[in-house]
């Protein structure tokens, strides 16, 4: 096309659409021209770069949960309050139930989250709401992993002649064991499977430790001396 022919194409593009020719480009915009015989066939696309919005950082709550909860699984309620908007941009506050099915094995430190449930503002894309699982104290079992610890505090005598152990466990099941070892200090009996379920296969379990803290007498008499002499030799 000459000088002249592109100086009249301009002229016409302005005079249709109000702006310059697409053949003096702005950054970003791309256009062609084709021109058949009178006519002219106009075509053009503008590029535009959009941005994701930002995300909130995700917010972080406690959950706490017993060994018991932990141990069977539990159905957990927990209420927030979140702001939203609505289609004017204008905002609210409300208060909204998120249910948490605990599952059999869960640790400390599991989380759970809930996507996009924080504030809502413009342009700008709801934090995750995060529950962090926490182990509440137990009145009688320490966790140690998969494990289960229980402590039994035992005289002199039942840690020689035997002593039997009657504990309830996590799911409310009766258990008696008897032990006919001798218990020193350093002795403990080992259940299989009556610890804690593990995690995506419940039906296996950690085990359960029993330790003993064993009361000594603060004094024995001259009588029990010699009687411990003769049980035990020099």
């Amino acid at each position: 096309m000459t000088s002249h022919s592109r100086a009249a194409v301009d002229a016409i593009f302005a005079e249709s659409f109000g702006f310059n020719s697409p053949n003096q480009n702005t950054r970003g915009t791309e256009f062609s021209i084709n021109i058949q015989g009178d006519g002219i066939v106009r075509s053009f696309e503008k590029s535009v770069v959009v941005s994701a919005p930002r995300k909130d950082p995700a917010i972080k709550h406690t959950l706490s949960c017993s060994l018991e909860e932990l141990y069977q699984g539990a159905t957990k309620r927990v209420k927030i309050t979140r702001q939203v908007a609505d289609r004017r941009g204008l905002t609210r506050e409300i208060e909204e139930i998120l249910t948490i099915d605990t599952k059999p094995g869960w640790k400390k430190g599991t989380e759970i989250t809930f996507e996009e449930k924080g504030n809502e503002r413009p342009n700008v894309t709801p934090a995750d709401v995060v529950f962090i699982v926490d182990e509440k104290p137990h009145s009688e079992f320490t966790r140690d992993g998969n494990d289960l610890i229980v402590t039994r505090r035992i005289s002199v005598t039942e840690a020689f002649t035997g002593y039997t152990g009657r504990l309830i466990t996590l799911d409310g099941r009766n258990l008696t064991l008897p032990i006919n070892d001798v218990i020193h200090p350093n002795y403990q009996k080992v259940v299989p499977n009556e610890g804690m379920p593990i995690l995506g296969d419940p039906s296996k379990r950690g085990v359960l430790k029993i330790k003993f803290d064993i009361r000594f007498p603060t004094r024995i008499n001259a009588l029990q001396k010699a009687g411990m002499r003769r049980l035990f030799g020099p």
